[in-house]
């Protein structure tokens, strides 16, 4: 048999997912883009930690020594090996240029030394396929809110061989994980930034500082720059608070991204017409966007769903799942694939 013949039919393709756009390595193999065999993710984040931030040099020099022993360890943990992989699935971007080429170029020589097909994956539309590995996945056509570090943007997908992807808003400076990062880091707190805010916002007064949402009423695009400005000022007069000041000043900041990410994203699905909405990307994982977002969604009559929070933060099971999505449309990448750390996706 060829390869991608080895099981009844490629609905049964097993997929290796390759992902190093950013400051996690990971590998995963998926059955029938749905059945996870295994998934790991190893993450950078006590690497960055002290710059506040993702040092793309750093990122790229650590998934360079740990992608090939993490690879190795999928494969036996899924108990699969390489030669029984019907298709390699890789980020080619976005991210950051050099941590996708690490990404990049192991799929590439893996692919070639066992002859397997290869297929490029977006990263956000490895986000919009998390929601595949869950059980009772939501069909085509949704809306989808992609929200993460490095991205804010809302799509609507629509049924394809593949599927199909419209751009209906994004931000237009920071993403909401960003705006988080800049934020715990003014305030003094760890990176990541909105794990650090979300923890210390327990119990505080989410309306205690009125602060900002960007491009309220105009447009299904976001901002948040205004916010990061605004809390720069309240520090700037008031100093960085302790105790529970700070817990409602992070509590506060938190609920304006939310407002603005729950009124963009629900105001999309009116726009066009649309009662489901996915939300994904690791500022999915924050409680407070879930509990917002599933309570006004129900009030507007849209069914919300989520991944579960491992498959939210950056990991391969989800590429692997948009990989066999392309690989059944029959797309393969040519061994001249190059990332592209701009890659949109429509």
């Amino acid at each position: 048999m060829r390869r991608g013949e080895c099981s009844d039919s490629r609905d049964e393709a097993v997929v290796l997912g390759i992902e190093t756009s950013c400051d996690e390595t990971a590998a995963a193999l998926v059955r029938g883009g749905v059945d996870v065999l295994a998934s790991t993710v190893h993450s950078q984040t006590e690497l960055h930690a002290e710059y506040g931030g993702v040092v793309p040099e750093i990122a790229s020099r650590d998934h360079s020594a740990r992608l090939l022993p993490l690879i190795d360890k999928t494969l036996s943990k899924g108990g699969i090996t390489l030669d029984r992989v019907d298709c390699i699935a890789v980020t080619a971007g976005p991210g950051l240029i050099g941590a996708l080429l690490v990404g990049v170029q192991a799929a590439k020589g893996l692919a070639a030394a066992t002859s397997t097909p290869l297929v490029a994956v977006n990263h956000l539309e490895g986000h919009l396929a998390a929601i595949l590995l869950e059980p009772d996945p939501p069909r085509p056509p949704f809306v989808g809110l992609v929200v993460s570090g490095g991205h804010t943007s809302i799509y609507r997908v629509d049924p394809g061989t593949p599927l199909r992807y419209a751009l209906l808003g994004r931000t237009r400076d920071d993403a909401a994980g960003e705006a988080f990062d800049k934020v715990a880091r003014l305030l003094g707190l760890p990176y990541p930034g909105g794990k650090a805010m979300e923890a210390v916002s327990i119990g505080g007064d989410s309306k205690a500082i009125e602060f900002p949402r960007g491009m309220r009423g105009r447009g299904l695009d976001l901002s948040f720059s205004g916010l990061k400005t605004s809390v720069r000022q309240y520090v700037q007069e008031y100093g960085v608070p302790s105790g529970p000041a700070m817990a409602d000043l992070c509590a506060s900041v938190q609920e304006a991204i939310v407002d603005s990410l729950v009124e963009k994203a629900i105001s999309a699905t009116g726009a066009v017409g649309l009662d489901r909405l996915v939300v994904s990307g690791g500022v999915a994982a924050n409680k407070r966007l879930r509990e917002k977002l599933a309570r006004v969604g129900r009030d507007a009559g849209v069914t919300v769903r989520a991944p579960r929070m491992s498959l939210c933060t950056d990991n391969a099971a989800m590429i692997a799942a948009a990989g066999h999505v392309r690989f059944m449309a029959g797309e393969t990448a040519s061994w001249g694939l190059e990332p592209d750390p701009g890659w949109t996706l429509e």
